[in-house]
């Protein structure tokens, strides 16, 4: 069985991901923009109906939407961005991935090198730490809007290939092409899902302290401010005590 998404984790308890409005919006268009490539119709398209989910949980208004959607399919006029997935390591060897989207990969290479230099680590080279993850659909819940034997019960009957209690919330875990499935059941038992997302998830974990745990959680924090970064993933976690500490700052 996979690990868990501890950044993940780490990153929504912390509020990161909606700490700026205004760059996620830029982030999640760009995302749509390049799902919408293969195709502008959700329903036969599932990067870009998961990518138009996303939105809308960000509150990203509908005109946003159908704009990058149009882009996306040369409706109209808009930027080229190339996916581009960039490995490296962090303090404490911890492995680190990020998923770019960019227009420009020789400045975007060169300004993601700074930020891992810059915080401890290395970037390192195509497939050097890519084989310690595997791609999962992911729900994270709150353990004060459902009973664990009513979500296990919905999700693996749905799909899903575990249920786990992970940094204080409920984690459902599936194969990506069981991901729809999964929100339908859990919508339908109207199990509120505080976030969802097909993400890289490492296979085994370590656990960071002090100052070593700082720096990676620095590091990480950096390369998710990026604008070309989409998503950002490692294979650490940091005691609890740890994260409330830094999440009260």
């Amino acid at each position: 069985m996979a690990g868990h998404s501890h950044w993940a984790n780490i990153a929504f308890k912390k509020g990161l991901v909606d700490k700026k409005r205004g760059k996620l919006f830029g982030k999640l268009a760009r995302l749509i923009i390049v799902a919408a490539k293969r195709g502008g119709d959700p329903a036969a398209n599932l990067a870009l109906r998961y990518a138009i989910e996303r939105a809308k949980k960000a509150s990203m208004p509908n005109e946003t939407i159908e704009k990058a959607i149009k882009k996306g399919t040369g409706e109209l006029a808009g930027e080229s961005y190339d996916e581009v997935l960039y490995e490296g390591y962090g303090p404490g060897g911890v492995a680190v991935l990020c998923e770019i989207l960019t227009d420009n990969r020789n400045r975007t290479a060169g300004e993601i090198r700074k930020i891992f230099e810059v915080n401890g680590g290395n970037l390192g080279t195509t497939g050097c730490v890519a084989w310690m993850f595997e791609r999962q659909g992911l729900f994270r819940i709150s353990a004060a809007h459902v009973d664990e034997d009513r979500l296990m019960e919905v999700a693996l009957d749905a799909g899903a290939t575990d249920v786990r209690s992970v940094d204080g919330l409920f984690e459902v875990q599936c194969t990506p092409d069981q991901f729809q499935q999964v929100a339908a059941a859990l919508e339908a038992a109207r199990i509120p899902v505080e976030s969802s997302e097909i993400a890289r998830v490492a296979s085994t974990t370590v656990e960071l302290e002090g100052d070593t745990a700082r720096a990676a959680l620095k590091l990480m924090e950096a390369l998710e401010d990026h604008d070309d970064v989409q998503s950002v993933t490692s294979n650490f976690s940091v005691p609890d005590e740890m994260l409330a500490e830094m999440a009260g700052r």
